[in-house]
Formats: structure tokens, sequence, C-alpha cells
């Protein structure tokens, strides 16, 4: 067992929960938060903000220092720099890589942790375990963990509150533990985990949830939702992003019927939504991220459940760097280009419009399946620094733009920085993949996913 707490935790404590909120603003009640990532940071830094008494935990020694200097290795997130800079400047957080020695301190333990896929599609529960086996080492009665980590249901229940009873030796009626998903993206971080939404908390007992609860509700202003366990809430963030996925993967499929109706589809779905109860995705060249792609698998790769939905559906969104493909050689048909290999530029790499991330990004595939059609492949995208994992793509500065020459302009993610373009410049066709391009602002054909072809 574990040396005591700093302080008594709110796990069973009897005092009020007037009392046990106002010890925790007040910093009687350590926190440690595990994983200081896109998510793990602004969380962290919200915690600190209301508490003033937090410890970040991260693996990565490089960004162990960047936080203890005052600085955030996390960009184009509104306002994290300046409050990063403020709660360490006067204590409220602290950071450190000794994952146990923060566990002994702290009296709530919070796991940001990636949850990641095996190369068969298995959830990979690795990083997540080997934290709260960290956590173990340092628990003590009264403390209470949660997974913030988004994670198949049963994790919770199953895998984290029995491993933290059997590294601890604690009894299991001693702690808390309960499943609260983030439910933020980047670049609004700060303002989801301050309240863009209601907090989803459910805990393996009925003290487990109050005490989450009790946590969430001092530092939202939003609802806090209660769930009737931890599993109901791991469901929860599941559902959501599965829900976008299966969305995503109708209007992709209603946009492959354009050419065998002869219609603009992308007309009859944005016509479709005047309806309150149809709310159909815009089509699009695939689906990217830790989360959308991500989340399916926590069904179909983590239980035994026949489920043609799910995966037909995943099918459909990893078979749209194929299709876009498709469209994009017929545009290189309509031109009479003299080069010997077609030339296609790729506006935006990232996986969404202003976020500087590559994971499971349609423009690599999309990419890799151009060159292997013959074709030089060029790409703009100011946000990224490092072009790793791009070595299909010439890489083209946002400067250089207007000196560019194309047989076919894509569209994959719309950045701000593209707003002000002239597209007057372009006498290529353009596949606009986002809808982003108002055709009347360039004489060049402008092509959509599910509109009109040629």
């Amino acid at each position: 067992m574990s040396q005591q707490s700093a302080v008594d935790g709110l796990y069973g404590s009897t005092e009020s929960p007037t009392a046990q909120q106002a010890a925790f603003t007040a910093g009687d009640v350590p926190v440690a938060v595990y994983g200081l990532g896109k998510m793990g940071l602004p969380l962290a830094a919200v915690y600190a903000s209301v508490s003033g008494n937090t410890i970040g935990v991260d693996i990565d020694e490089r960004v162990v220092e960047t936080i203890r200097a005052g600085d955030c290795h996390i960009k184009r997130e509104p306002g994290l720099a300046e409050l990063v800079d403020d709660i360490v400047s006067d204590g409220s957080l602290r950071a450190t890589s000794d994952s146990v020695a923060a566990a002994t301190e702290a009296a709530v333990h919070v796991l940001m942790v990636p949850t990641l896929l095996t190369d068969d599609h298995t959830p990979d529960l690795s990083m997540l375990l080997a934290a709260v086996r960290d956590i173990g080492e340092g628990l003590s009665p009264g403390d209470i963990v949660i997974v913030e980590s988004t994670v198949p249901p049963r994790t919770t229940v199953d895998r984290v509150g029995p491993l933290l009873a059997e590294i601890s030796g604690l009894d299991p009626g001693s702690f808390g533990v309960a499943a609260c998903p983030e439910r933020t993206v980047s670049g609004e971080a700060l303002a989801d985990i301050r309240g863009s939404h209601p907090k989803v908390v459910g805990g393996i007992d009925a003290e487990s949830t109050r005490v989450a609860g009790l946590l969430y509700g001092a530092i939202t202003e939003n609802a806090v939702i209660e769930t009737s366990g931890s599993t109901v809430a791991e469901a929860v963030k599941v559902f959501e992003g599965v829900y976008r996925d299966v969305n995503i993967a109708l209007a992709n499929q209603l946009a492959r019927y354009a050419e065998a109706i002869d219609a603009d589809l992308t007309e009859a779905i944005d016509v479709a939504n005047t309806q309150p109860f149809c709310e159909i995705h815009t089509p699009g060249p695939g689906v990217g991220g830790h989360c959308i792609p991500v989340y399916p698998y926590f069904l179909t790769g983590a239980f035994d459940v026949d489920d043609p939905l799910l995966t037909t559906a995943r099918a459909v969104n990893d078979g749209m760097a194929d299709y876009t493909v498709s469209l994009i050689s017929r545009l290189v048909e309509t031109t009479d280009s003299d080069r010997e290999t077609p030339h296609v530029l790729l506006l935006g790499l990232t996986y969404k419009a202003n976020i500087e991330e590559l994971r499971n990004a349609p423009s690599v595939p999309i990419a890799r399946l151009l060159r292997e059609a013959g074709a030089t492949v060029s790409g703009v995208d100011p946000l990224l620094d490092d072009w790793t994992g791009l070595d299909d793509i010439d890489r083209v500065d946002l400067a250089e733009l207007p000196t560019q020459s194309a047989d076919v302009v894509v569209v994959l993610t719309p950045h701000d920085e593209f707003a002000g373009l002239d597209w007057t410049a372009f006498d290529a066709p353009i596949l606009d993949g986002r809808q982003s391009i108002d055709p009347e602002s360039t004489e060049a054909p402008v092509y959509t996913i599910g509109g009109r072809w040629p």
C-alpha cells in the first residue's frame, strides 16, 4: 500500500459536499493529470486554475521541461499559452515525469493518455494501463481515479478498477473510479472543458459518481450529467464518434449516386436537412483524426457482436480516398495538358481545417494512390512544419501558390489561410473536396464530391 495522500480523499468523505468542493477549490485536494497532449494539457490547466494545486504528468521529458519553463507545446489552442504561463508562474501547475511520485501526492487522478489501435484494429490500452499501474503504486484510501481517455465500454469497471486494487493492495471499496470521457476538439479545448457541452460522469459505484460529479461541477459552467455507471458514460463518448462516422458514410455513399442520377446531390442533402429530423453530414474525401475513424473499433474490435453497419461505414469512409482519386483522374482527362505525367496540386493536408495533425488524414492515401497512378503530386499546408510521412508529396509554400501550374487543383482541407486565395489564378479544374469555394470566385470549373460532373 502506498503512503497516505497529503489530505484525506473525497471518496467516502463524511464532510458535506459544500465543504468537499471548498477543499478542492482551496487546493487542499491535490490533483494529478496523466498525459499532457492536445487534450491533457488544457485539462490540467483548467484543473490548476480552479484548484490551485495540480500536477501534470507526462512521460516525455521535453514536454515536462517546456511546461516547467511556463511555455506551451500545444499550438493553435486559443488562450492556452497565456494560461499555462500564469498557472506555472503562481505554482498552481507543476509538471513531472515521475508518475508514481505524483500519484503518491495526489488524491484525484485524471487519466488523459492516448488509446490507439493495433494494426488489426484491436483497441490498444497499453499506455492507459501503464499509467493505471503507476497510479496504483501511489494510490491511497479516499482517492478517486477518473478516466477521461476514450475507451471501449466496460474498460473502467473491468480493467481499471481491478488493476488499481491489484497494484495498490487496497480494498476495491476504499477508493473511487469513474469514467468521465472528454468531449473536446482541438482548437476549442479550453472552451469545451469549461462548459461548451454538458459533462458526462459515471462511476463504478454511486460514491464514485458522486465525487466525479462534485469535481466537474467545480470546473465546468455547464450541466454535469450523472449516468447510471461508468460503462454508460464510456458508451456515450464512443456512440458520439460512431454516429458521426456512420452519418458521414451515408453522405459519402449518397454522393456516389450523383452521376447515375445526373443531379447535384449535395444540393439534395442541403435541402433534405431543412427538415428538423434530417441531419445528413457533408460528403468529403475521407475521415481522419484520432477519434471518428478509431471509435467504431472500440465496439467492433472489442466485442464479439455481428455488426455489418459499423464495419460497412468504415469501409465506405476508408474507400473515399480511392473514389476521390478516380474523380481527380476524370478531371485530368478533361484537360489538354501536354505534360508526360499529370500534375495534381493538393491544398490542405491535415485531417481537419486549422488543425496541424496528420493522424489518419485522407491526404496521405490520396497522394500515394496518385503517385502509384503516375501523377506528380504537390501539396500546400501552411500549418505543417514537420512533413514526415508525406514522402509522396512535393512541398510547396503558400507564397509560391501563384506560380504553380497544375492539371488539377484539389482542396482537401480548407484552412483559414486559403480564404484569401485568388482563385482566378488557377486555370485548371478544381475539385473542392470540402465545398469551401464560391464557384463564382473563379472562371475555372469547380466540382464537388456529390455535385454535377462532366
